[in-house]
């Protein structure tokens, strides 16, 4: 298949007679990194390389795709100190939905951002209150922060933090929080622990949610394979998962001459 695209596309005709597999996905992201082309890729790439990997580092921080709440799905999540929702407005995408979107993230998350393009800016500073924050990934390829988020845990609803967890990650914060789980049939657990995380206090729910993802979502151990990866996959390999057995041979591939690759079948 790789080969296969590959002949539909000038990208073997203007390569470098040394380039690899890892050099042609390069010059495919820079082909579609151009502004007017950029779909949710390009900026979840540039919202990896240069907040993920630039500000924090694999060994601090950890990040979230696609993770659900209510009915939206925060495009990627980063966990630091605190915790970020970004969602992304890219060339493609339409504001319709973003108002219910941010008040959505607001109810498990201390900060919520939204990335978009140039074109975006002036409806998504219409669209969203005061307290989003507003970033722009310019023409190029830079992050501009328009407005900060303002960090306020407080707001978060522990009633839909509970309902976006995973349920060995719920007992886990109830657990460090002193809480106890009564025992109770299969049934009724679902609604029990529900019912406990309803009475617990937003900001130190706030704490041991991010101190308890940190650990369940940590991607440290993928720091060297993410540092052997061409700069336009690594974003992928943070949010698909690659079993560990098949980093070694992800690496030959990228690693594979580009002419030889063109013999594959």
């Amino acid at each position: 298949m790789f080969r296969s695209l590959l002949e539909q596309t000038d990208l073997v005709s203007h390569a470098d007679p040394h380039a690899t597999v890892g050099d042609a996905f390069d010059s495919a992201f820079n082909i579609l990194k151009v502004a007017g082309q950029r779909d949710e890729y390009i900026y979840r790439t540039a919202i990896s390389q240069k907040v993920l990997m630039g500000t924090h580092s694999l060994r601090t921080a950890s990040m979230l795709n696609e993770f659900r709440i209510d009915s939206s799905k925060a495009d990627l999540v980063i966990l630091n100190g605190t915790s970020t929702a970004y969602e992304i407005k890219s060339e493609r995408d339409s504001l319709a939905r973003l108002a219910k979107q941010v008040d959505d993230y607001k109810k498990v998350f201390a900060k919520v951002n939204v990335i978009a393009s140039e074109g975006h800016i002036e409806g998504v500073m219409e669209t969203v209150p005061d307290d989003v924050g507003v970033m722009c990934l310019s023409k190029r390829y830079r992050i501009a922060t328009l407005r900060e988020a303002v960090e306020y845990p407080a707001r978060i609803c522990p009633v839909t933090v509970f309902e976006s967890l995973r349920i060995g990650e719920s007992i886990a914060i109830l657990q460090a929080m002193g809480v106890a789980i009564p025992e109770v049939p299969n049934t009724q657990r679902h609604t029990t622990m529900r019912d406990l995380f309803a009475t617990l206090d937003p900001m130190a729910l706030h704490v041991e949610m991010v101190r308890t993802l940190k650990r369940t979502r940590n991607l440290a151990p993928l720091g060297d394979f993410i540092d052997r990866l061409p700069k336009s996959l690594q974003a992928a390999a943070l949010s698909i998962s690659v079993r560990r057995s098949d980093h070694p041979k992800l690496i030959d591939a990228i690693e594979t001459p580009l002419h030889t690759a063109m013999t594959w079948s």
